[in-house]
């Protein structure tokens, strides 16, 4: 017959290990359960929608059309309904749109063309809508970039003035319009994100809010930071490569900074990459695989 001693020992010590392997378990799962999710972004595509089938193989929420290549504001409903028909066949969402008018029509200086602008904006902001997109990007640096020897306090005046009447037609059609900064290289005027926080608080409508262009910040030598101060503005991004606006993955820039910016706001907007392209495929695939690695870095 087995000591009754031992017996009570080995019972004592299997109890023992199955509740240490037991609490172990218990402390990992938590600890598992604890960690943050890796930060994610819905991610698109400034590109034609015929590249819709690349982007769903490479796992993108959405595309970025142009202005005038998928809404077609400056010719009949033909082209426009030939476009909303392929989306809708696609169901592949057109979340943004960049291009939104040409430099040859004037939002400042000593000639403008207010009324030509609000009339075009007026039907793209309405497509946009029937398109079920969010955001029309406002860049269009030609237009308004300040005529040499022109006011500076006049043109933004004039700027902001257009803005003013702009706003409403965004509100109306429920589109909102993302103005975006962009480097001295392509335009004088509105060249950082505090400076597109001006015609935004001058404004004072919550359908005109910001664009955050990484490339552009990159140019501008703005830090991440500007990302946290304007974070209440802040509502669709874009990214490329500082050197040659190249996609992610190129020339090996780090973007993590700036992601981590946006993480630390809890951004959940889109994320666009707007590059130039030389082989578009082997590059736009390169540039979303590291942009997600980076993500995950953050």
């Amino acid at each position: 017959m087995a000591d009754l001693h031992s017996v009570s020992r080995r019972n004592f010590l299997k109890t023992s290990l199955v509740g240490v392997v037991g609490t172990d378990t218990l402390m990992r799962a938590a600890v598992n359960e604890a960690k943050p999710a890796a930060f994610s972004l819905p991610l698109g595509v400034c590109t034609a929608y015929k590249n819709v089938p690349l982007l769903k193989e490479l796992g993108c929420s959405f595309v970025e059309e142009s202005v005038g290549r998928f809404l077609i504001p400056d010719s009949g409903d033909g082209g426009y309904q030939t476009n909303r028909q392929e989306l809708q066949a696609a169901a592949f969402p057109v979340r943004s749109y960049i291009y939104f008018f040409p430099g040859n029509l004037k939002s400042v200086g000593p000639e403008l063309h207010h009324e030509a602008i609000l009339q075009r904006a007026d039907l793209a902001l309405r497509r946009a809508k029937e398109c079920s997109s969010q955001n029309i990007v406002f860049g269009s640096g030609g237009s308004r970039a300040i005529p040499e020897g022109f006011d500076q306090a006049q043109a933004k005046a004039q700027h902001i003035e257009l803005c003013k009447k702009m706003a409403p037609l965004a509100e109306k059609h429920g589109v909102t319009l993302a103005v975006e900064p962009l480097n001295r290289g392509e335009t004088n005027f509105i060249n950082s994100l505090a400076e597109g926080v001006e015609i935004i608080e001058a404004v004072g409508n919550p359908w005109l809010k910001l664009q955050c262009d990484i490339y552009h910040m990159l140019k501008e030598n703005e830090p991440p930071s500007e990302i946290i101060r304007y974070r209440r503005h802040i509502v669709h991004c874009h990214i490329a490569e500082k050197r040659s606006r190249t996609a992610p993955g190129t020339d090996g820039d780090d973007f993590r900074p700036y992601l981590h910016a946006l993480k630390e706001i809890n951004y959940r907007g889109g994320l666009s990459l707007e590059c130039n392209w030389t082989n578009f495929e082997p590059e736009v695939k390169r540039g979303i695989e590291t942009l997600k690695t980076q993500l995950s870095e953050v």
